[in-house]
């Protein structure tokens, strides 16, 4: 798939990838999209295969093994998942159980592998607070239900909170009260002044994940509320890319969150299902932040 006029994307012939030994070739069924490379559609060279998350059958298994060929798999790249056919590597791949769909797994390798590391990084959660800020998108989602299944009690901070009580969220707020409860775990992924007010609310020795900014605002806080008021809280910066090259692999992983999916313990919270020709219309949507939670396109 690639770009022709920023924001959106079209369909258009690319040669077929050729797999390294430590790739298989994957026949894409189902994609998801993710802000972040949406976002970027605009810098890219018309011809670009872009995108991230995928799900699949393998076509060909990757010579240092593997998913065997005709299996069911999830998978992440770094760029060229929005394809028909996309060389995978099997550290980031991961055999399906039977009962979750194409569409579920597509939604869940960057969404859900970043909630999933991030409160991991985090520490042990149970009978603790943790904050959710970005509560309804999707790594928010994934880190309600996740901290949840932890024992954690959880605030969501956001702005359209449809949908986000089913999951479980203790408390839900538009913004952080800066006369509340302080966290054990901050999962952020909105950035300036909303990471600004988070750093006053965490807990000695608590933990501040960032993994996004959607606001591009510099972010400040009183350096007396963290270094006086909780010794020891740190601040995190997290990329899943950078996470994945540095430490185990992400197919395990992936099979854990396909696993609580399969066993309805995980919900991936897909709002949007369309055709891959009908991409322009969801990258607007998701653009104009009109998706609760994951949009996904089947490659048909």
């Amino acid at each position: 798939m690639s770009k022709p006029e920023a924001p959106f994307a079209e369909l258009a012939d690319v040669p077929d990838p050729e797999p390294r030994p430590d790739e298989a070739l994957v026949e894409v069924r189902a994609f998801s999209l993710n802000r972040g490379e949406t976002r970027r559609l605009e810098t890219l060279e018309p011809g670009t295969v872009t995108g991230w998350d995928l799900a699949g059958t393998v076509r060909q298994r990757a010579s240092d093994g593997g998913p065997r060929e005709g299996a069911r798999v999830v998978g992440l790249k770094n760029v060229g998942a929005w394809a028909e056919l996309a060389a995978v590597k099997t550290e980031h791949l991961a055999e399906l159980p039977d009962d979750i769909s194409f569409e579920q797994a597509a939604a869940l390798p960057v969404a859900g592998l970043t909630a999933l590391r991030a409160l991991e990084i985090a520490g042990f959660v149970l009978g603790k607070r943790v904050l959710v800020t970005g509560a309804s998108g999707g790594v928010g989602r994934f880190a309600i239900q996740l901290a949840k299944l932890g024992g954690a009690h959880v605030t969501g901070i956001a702005r359209r909170t449809e949908g986000l009580t089913e999951l479980g969220v203790d408390e839900l707020a538009s913004e952080i009260d800066l006369e509340g409860p302080l966290y054990e775990a901050v999962i952020d992924g909105v950035g300036g002044p909303v990471l600004g007010q988070a750093i006053q609310r965490v807990a000695p020795g608590g933990t501040i994940v960032s993994f996004a900014s959607t606001i591009p605002e510099p972010v400040s806080y009183p350096a007396r509320e963290l270094f006086a008021r909780a010794p020891g809280a740190r601040l995190y910066g997290f990329y899943l890319f950078a996470e994945l090259e540095h430490t185990r692999s992400g197919a395990t992983d992936l099979r854990r969150l396909a696993d609580l999916v399969a066993e309805k313990r995980l919900d991936p919270q897909i709002d949007l299902t369309l055709s891959w020709s009908d991409a322009a219309q969801a990258i607007e949507a998701l653009l104009d932040r009109r998706v609760n939670g994951k949009a996904v396109l089947r490659v048909q």
